[in-house]
């Protein structure tokens, strides 16, 4: 998810200016009929003895499956466009991998997010929220997903042992989680098999799901069993800076629609069926993923193509806003760059299908991802030197392996999955669109995205560390500028202090190794050891598990002549020789850590003479200083000359120079006088 483009397009703009219910017991709700052929579905059996999780596949360029598939949903919804209700039917068949016996089962229901009481609603008036803003609540903001009945194979309706839970929080009036205990335990390697009944109702978008006018992006919106992981079950409340944690299996959907939508979907459409009642049932499948969304809307227009990947073709499909069909090509290009870079640069993509979504306008349901599925974000005004377009879809793309196939937890460690993401999304986009111009290149005027992250990451580099729980921020801004912003900025200093080639194959390695598994920080941290050969924790333990902030400044620069105290002696050699100063200087260069983020630094002097001297500080103590006895005086002096500490929080103090330069002074009050009347007359023709 990308939660802040808004947010970065006006700080490009600024830079540009500065710069230039489960209450309710339906217990004759039918279950999903599943089919029965192995190719799409296993068949449902009436015993749990007998039930198996299909080994499909048909959504992957694979002959075999990916991952170890812990789950088989088979769901059958209907949605009602004039309620934006959903009413389904769920058979969940769950292999209990988790080598023990498990008495009981937690399940997300996070539309139940969206209530004044909720947890998520309660902290996003406290910390902030990436879109509603909660002034006050309103009907339309109010969501909910609602068990009906809950039958177990063998063990009968068990809808009464459903008891809502707050594991995070103590919030009894959160309703995102709800935890069912079974009345016999199902042993280790057993199946065992849930048929639910449910009701979803959407809320008017909010956090990338909802309606907007004719709209619907269907995301979060069925029961879903959490995660056996590390020992215990891994079932978090849904908080306003959380996002999803799920098993890996197979998914087969039945969504029946008005006949009237173009509709859009994780996974391979297997068919579509019109019905009598003027609506359509479509059918999807999808293999090795961890999550199902959809879209609807009676405007969007189709484009389709194929891309050629390393395992085999992907129909790529986008959906596009009919006010933005000229921005249709755009979207796919950069879609087939940002696969091509991903392929090279970390591993193949093997699914055989990519949607990509235009959203409503002003529907907060832009730039989101779901397997195999993705939103973007548009507007009219896109020029083509304003790529937020670009950096959106390929964010989005980007989750397809940072989330998608390498499964994190994002409740606990959600810069393993946006961090990350944000670190390839700098790799990719200045390979696509250059280093300096990835974000923008309009008017003389320049940005590159890695910069950017480190913008966002600036004003909250004391605030939290990155390696803590997503919901445990202090503010939703500093959850935004430590996990995406800090997490990009530490990966990119990190290649500096291993290289860039290295990095690379440690990110391969990474993603190769773990993709279609749940890896912690650990497995992380310990490929990049392993990979660059080195003993990184010095590093890892302040820049991940801290929250020190790295400052180094030049602290002053001093040159005078050696013999000072001799005037006289001092100015008969200076004119001994002309246009040759024969003095002798004494030098000095003083270092100072500002902040308690202790990293080795180099420095770089520059002489009147044309000499260049690099020198190396370890950065331990709070200042350090160099000295000099030379026939030259320092002219400048410059840490981080190669530009590599990309962590430090402040470089406007990492140089000094002498002697100072008007001309770049001179060009930007020029740029600030043709924009501050560029932006009157925008203001003027806006009011108007």
């Amino acid at each position: 998810m990308l939660i802040g483009w808004k947010t970065t397009a006006l700080t490009i703009t600024l830079t540009i200016i500065v710069a230039g219910s489960v209450t309710e017991h339906a217990v004759n709700a039918a279950p999903q009929t599943a089919t029965a052929t192995k190719a799409h579905s296993a068949a449902a059996p009436s015993a749990a003895d007998s039930v198996a999780i299909p080994e499909t596949t048909l959504a992957i360029n694979s002959p075999t499956p990916m991952s170890e598939r812990v789950v088989h949903y088979e769901i059958d919804a209907k949605y009602d466009a004039g309620t934006h209700t959903v009413n389904a039917t769920e058979v969940l068949t769950y292999h209990n991998l988790t080598g023990q016996t498990l008495d009981h089962f937690p399940f997300h229901l996070y539309q139940n997010a969206f209530q004044p009481k909720a947890t998520f609603v309660r902290d996003a008036k406290l910390m902030g929220t990436r879109d509603t803003g909660y002034q006050e609540w309103e009907a339309k903001d109010y969501g909910s997903e609602d068990i009906k009945s809950i039958e177990v194979i063998g063990q009968g309706d068990l809808t009464q042992n459903l008891q809502y839970i707050a594991p995070d929080d103590g919030n009894n009036d959160d309703k995102t989680v709800v935890d069912l205990r079974v009345t016999k335990p199902i042993p280790a390697g057993a199946y065992v098999q849930f048929k639910i009944a449910f009701i979803t109702k959407f809320p008017e978008t909010q956090a990338r799901s909802g309606w907007k006018r004719d709209f619907l992006l269907g995301g979060q919106w069925f029961p879903k069993v959490g995660v056996w992981w590390h020992g215990a079950w891994n079932c978090h409340q849904y908080h306003n800076t959380t996002e999803f944690f799920a098993d890996f299996g197979v998914y087969d959907v039945k969504l029946t629609v008005p006949k009237y939508e173009v509709i859009g979907g994780s996974g391979v459409e297997v068919s579509s069926v019109d019905n009598a009642d003027n609506t359509k049932t479509v059918t999807y499948h999808g293999d090795d993923i961890h999550d199902f969304a959809w879209t609807v809307s009676p405007r969007y227009k189709v484009r389709e193509s194929t891309y050629q990947a390393q395992m085999g073709p992907i129909k790529l499909r986008f959906l596009m806003q009919p006010a933005h069909w000229s921005q249709a090509e755009r979207h796919e290009r950069i879609t087939r760059e940002t696969l091509d870079r991903f392929e090279k640069f970390y591993g193949p993509y093997p699914y055989k299908t990519l949607t990509v979504v235009d959203p409503e306008p002003d529907s907060a349901a832009g730039g989101m991802e779901y397997p195999t599925f993705i939103t973007g974000e548009s507007s009219w005004f896109a020029p083509q030197g304003l790529h937020l377009l670009e950096l959106v879809v390929e964010h989005e793309f980007g989750h397809q392996y940072w989330y998608g196939m390498v499964a994190t937890n994002e409740f606990e460690d959600a810069w393993m999955d946006e961090g990350i993401n944000s670190y390839t999304e700098v790799k990719v986009l200045d390979s696509i669109l250059g280093k300096n111009t990835s974000m923008l290149e309009v008017g003389g005027g320049t940005l590159g995205e890695r910069e950017g992250q480190r913008l966002t990451y600036e004003s909250v580099a004391d605030r939290d560390a990155m390696a803590q729980k997503a919901y445990d921020y202090v503010s939703s801004n500093s959850y935004a500028g430590i996990t995406y912003g800090k997490t990009a900025t530490v990966l990119l200093t990190l290649e500096g202090i291993i290289g860039e080639e290295t990095m690379s194959k440690a990110m391969h390695a990474y993603f190769m190794k773990y993709r279609f598994t749940h890896p912690t920080k650990e497995d992380f941290l310990k490929t990049i050891e392993e990979v660059s050969g080195k003993d990184l924790r010095w590093y890892f333990n302040q820049a991940v598990c801290g929250s020190q902030v790295l400052d180094y400044e030049i602290l002053n620069v001093n040159s005078f002549p050696a013999n000072w105290y001799e005037a006289d002696k001092t100015k008969k050699n200076a004119k001994a020789e002309k246009g040759k100063d024969n003095t002798l200087y004494l030098s000095y260069v003083t270092l100072h850590r500002k902040e308690d983020f202790t990293m080795p630094i180099s420095v770089e002097i520059k002489f009147d003479n044309g000499e260049t001297i690099r020198e190396h500080w370890d950065g331990q103590g709070r200042w350090t200083r160099f000295g000099y006895l030379k026939k030259a005086q320092v002219v400048s002096a410059e840490i981080d000359p190669d530009h590599t500490v990309q962590l430090d929080r402040n470089k406007f103090n990492n140089s000094f120079v002498v002697k100072g330069n008007a001309r770049p002074t001179y060009k930007l009050s020029n740029y600030w006088l043709f924009l501050t009347q560029l932006a009157s007359q925008l203001l003027a023709w806006w009011a108007v």
